[in-house]
């Protein structure tokens, strides 16, 4: 019987699959900025020529961007869930809308049942000052545009996603961020107008999921969840109805 050899692992191996799980957990984000080689290489206690050798090969994957003297970068396009074209396909388009909050429904639901279960200390530090954002957002009613509100609100689902300790929900809800946010916006102006209450309803509900992932209450989180997309969902409807009446008085009008 014949045996091979055994091939030494390199240590420039062990310092790529170092940096893949912080990739894939979200520690290193799309787009951030490595620390510089020397100080990265004080972290893990390796030579530079080993992590040079690590970072040649992510880059070869794809993973890492190397910039000629501007340091090495997690590549933009792992966040490209969407590319830019269809984004803005997506957002003049009344059908792909409802789809999206029907996306969010099933996969936010997701987000706050195991955030709720999984979040550590520094997750709900996270998650409460992206809620404290929000809630700020909310009190200068009126001192605010509704991009800064959109961005709050999508920044705070952004938290509840990262901490619910699951790589893909929460690469799909980064790789989804620039369309949510969008979504946020337009749903907003429409919100508003249609319903008084709508501004008041949003914040009661906002604080019922953040106190239900805060307490550990799984079930009730992704229940409240649910029932925030449900409530825009119904609103929404309410506007595109009402858009729909409009226009139709207007060509009678014009007969």
């Amino acid at each position: 019987m014949g045996f091979g050899q055994v091939r030494q692992r390199r240590l420039s191996d062990d310092i790529v699959e170092q940096l893949e799980s912080m990739i894939l957990e979200g520690t290193l984000r799309v787009g951030e900025r490595l620390p510089a080689e020397r100080l990265l290489a004080e972290q893990f206690g390796v030579s530079r020529p080993s992590l040079r050798e690590a970072i040649q090969k992510l880059v070869a994957k794809g993973l890492l961007v190397s910039r000629q003297g501007g340091g090495n970068y997690v590549a933009e396009s792992l966040g490209s869930t969407f590319s830019d074209p269809l984004i803005l396909l997506l957002e003049n388009k009344e059908d792909a809308q409802r789809d999206l909050l029907e996306f969010r429904h099933t996969l936010e639901g997701s987000c706050a049942f195991y955030a709720a279960k999984r979040a550590t200390d520094i997750d709900r530090q996270r998650l409460s000052e992206a809620f404290e954002a929000l809630q700020d957002c909310y009190s200068r009613s009126g001192k605010v545009t509704r991009a800064e509100e959109g961005a709050a609100d999508a920044r705070f689902h952004l938290a509840i996603a990262e901490a619910s300790h699951n790589a893909v929900l929460l690469h799909t809800i980064r790789g989804l961020f620039s369309l949510l946010k969008r979504n946020v916006v337009t749903n907003i102006g429409g919100m508003y107008a249609q319903r008084e209450e709508t501004r008041e309803m949003l914040i009661k509900q906002h604080q019922a999921l953040y106190e239900a992932i805060m307490e550990g209450r799984a079930e009730e989180a992704r229940t409240l969840s649910n029932q925030h997309i449900d409530y825009v969902q119904e609103v929404l409807s309410e506007v595109q109805l009402e858009a729909q009446r409009e226009a139709r008085a207007q060509r009678r009008q014009g007969l």
